[in-house]
This record gives structure tokens, C-alpha cells and sequence, in this order.
């Protein structure tokens, strides 16, 4: 659809995960300049998009190949830093009434600064950040740059900072070498993370990745079990999340809603990327007069869930 759009802010990574062969693919973390890259988001919501979705292999990492350099933007000073960038974005999508959805945030120290930009509702409260796993062995196997111990920490500190922040988050399990006791540490970690949104892949060995060679890998069939217990307890957790939102009324941007929404449509809060996260159902208006338009927002009272959905009312 025209109204959400992905704005790439670089390509390739700096990291060496085990597992991942992006960057013997796409090489090391080139970040565009950060007047390009403002330049295309305003050039972008002012054809009309309502959301943008900014992507990478490491978004967090933006600048870092550049040493933060000083960039330009509408004739001042701006750092190729994703502190910057976001608040810039943010005041991009103020202008025209957008949202702005980050991807792919590795959990570095200063994504903590990111945090008032959304408390402040410059940026949505939404952050996607792949944690991996929670055991600092299973970690260390997997060459993550994040420790992870620090990760229940910073995601209490994050949520402090800014109560209504969704989390959406990537793990693997049966990852080479993981025994029970730290699958365990990883359910119990997801118990007390309440992690939004996350989806998991059984370990698989991919071609050129140096996890291939580690030791003891898990049997299939093991990696499969681990993976469905991994989900019964984020779906647990998830549906939880979704159950508590029951009677708030969320801002809803239109995804579908076909005879100008007299049958009602779909669309998605700020807690839902596009395909990748669940959506709002939309129930015809109770107002005749009431229309919904695919890349409008509606507000909307949810009045209950439905799988991973919530069902709401508009109003």
C-alpha cells in the first residue's frame, strides 16, 4: 500500500554473528548520508505515506562507519547519529501527521537516549530488537555484541522512561551447543522480558556461517520441541498484552476497508508493524455518517482479541 513506506538508512553490519552471513553478502555498515536520507522521508510523506518503517541491518549502529559526522539538512547542522535521525524523522512525521516505526535495533546503551523521543510521541513506541537468546554462553556462541544479563535491565529501564513502548523481538532455539538449562534461562527470561511480539526459528545451518562448525549440535527434532515451547510461552505472553488493552481507545491507521468501511476493515496501532505483527480489526461504525478510508487514522475502542488481533470499534 502508498501510505507506509521503508526508508533504508544503510546496508551491511559490522557485527560477526555465527549464525549470519550478511556481512560476507553485503560487506561492513555503510550509512547513507543523513541528508539523503531526510531528504527522502520528506519527499515521502509529503507524497503521503502516514508511516515509515526505517530499516537496516543495524540501525542502531547508524553513523558509527562515519564516525557520527556532521551531515546536512535543510541548510543546518545535523549528526549522521540515530539519535539525530530520529528526532529528525520525528519532526518530519509531526508536520504530516505520520508515524515513524524503528527496525532492527540492536540493544546498545544509547538506545536509552531514543526512549523520551517516543515518550514525547515524536517517533512511535515501538522498538524491534533481536535479542537472540538470554544465555550469555549461548551469546557468546553466537558472537551477539549484547550482554545479554543486561537485557532485563535495560528493557525495565526503557519501559520506565516510557510505559506504553512495544517490544517485538527474533530468538533461535537449539542453537549449537544450548542445553536444557539454558533453553530454561530462555523461557523464564521471556516470563519476565513480557516481550510484545516474537517469533522464533529453530536453529538451521546456513551456507558460509561459522556456527557450523561449533560442537554438539542439537538433534532436529530437539531444536523443533524447543522451538514450539518457546512459542506457547511467547504467545502466552503476547495474548496476555493484547487482553490488557481491552477498553483503551488506540489511534488506527487503515490498512483495508473495502465500501468506505460500512462492513468495517483492518488496520493496525502503534503496537502492529505490517506483516510481521497482528492487526486491528475494525467493526462497522456504529455512526452512518462515519467512513473509514484506507491510510486514514480512525480512533477506536477495542472491545476485545482475537487471536493475535485485537477487535475494536471505531468511533
Amino acid at each position: 500500500p502508498r501510505h507506509y513506506a521503508y526508508l533504508k538508512i544503510s546496508e551491511g553490519c559490522n557485527h560477526r554473528c555465527s549464525f549470519c552471513i550478511i556481512p560476507s553478502m553485503r560487506g561492513d555498515l555503510v550509512s547513507r548520508p543523513i541528508g539523503d536520507v531526510l531528504g527522502e522521508a520528506q519527499r515521502l510523506f509529503e507524497a503521503g505515506v502516514k508511516e515509515l518503517l526505517v530499516i537496516s541491518q543495524d540501525t542502531s549502529a547508524y553513523g558509527v562507519d562515519v564516525k557520527y559526522r556532521t551531515g546536512f539538512w535543510d541548510g543546518k547542522p545535523v549528526k549522521t547519529r540515530m539519535l539525530d535521525l530520529c528526532a529528525k524523522l520525528g519532526e518530519l512525521a509531526a508536520q504530516h501527521g505520520a508515524w515513524v516505526r524503528m527496525h532492527y535495533v540492536y540493544p546498545y546503551p544509547h538506545v536509552d537516549e531514543v526512549l523520551p523521543l517516543m515518550a514525547q510521541g515524536l517517533i512511535l513506541p515501538y522498538l524491534d530488537v533481536p535479542f537472540q537468546h538470554s544465555h550469555p554462553d549461548v551469546l557468546k556462541r553466537m558472537k551477539r555484541p549484547a550482554n545479554g544479563e543486561k537485557n532485563l535491565d535495560r528493557l525495565q529501564r526503557w519501559r520506565e522512561i516510557c510505559p506504553e513502548l512495544v517490544v517485538r523481538s527474533t530468538f533461535i532455539a537449539g542453537f549449537p551447543g544450548e542445553t536444557e538449562t539454558e533453553f530454561d534461562h530462555l523461557l523464564n527470561f521471556m516470563h519476565e522480558a513480557q516481550i510484545d511480539r516474537a517469533g522464533c526459528f529453530a536453529y538451521s545451518p546456513v551456507n558460509g556461517a561459522t556456527a557450523n562448525a561449533l560442537p554438539d549440535p542439537v538433534p532436529a527434532e530437539v531444536r523443533e520441541e524447543r522451538r514450539a515451547r518457546f512459542m506457547a510461552v511467547a504467545e502466552e505472553v503476547s495474548a496476555h498484552k493484547l487482553r490488557s488493552r481491552i477498553g483503551a481507545t488506540m489511534q488506527v491507521l487503515i490498512d483495508s476497508a473495502p465500501a468506505l468501511g460500512r462492513k468495517g476493515g483492518v488496520g493496525r496501532s502503534y503496537a502492529d508493524a505490517p506483516e510481521i505483527d497482528g492487526s486491528v480489526k475494525l467493526l462497522p461504525p456504529e455512526k452512518a455518517s462515519k467512513t473509514l478510508k484506507v491510510g486514514e487514522f480512525t480512533k477506536a475502542r477495542i472491545v476485545g482479541t482475537q487471536g493475535h488481533d485485537l477487535v475494536a470499534q471505531p468511533i
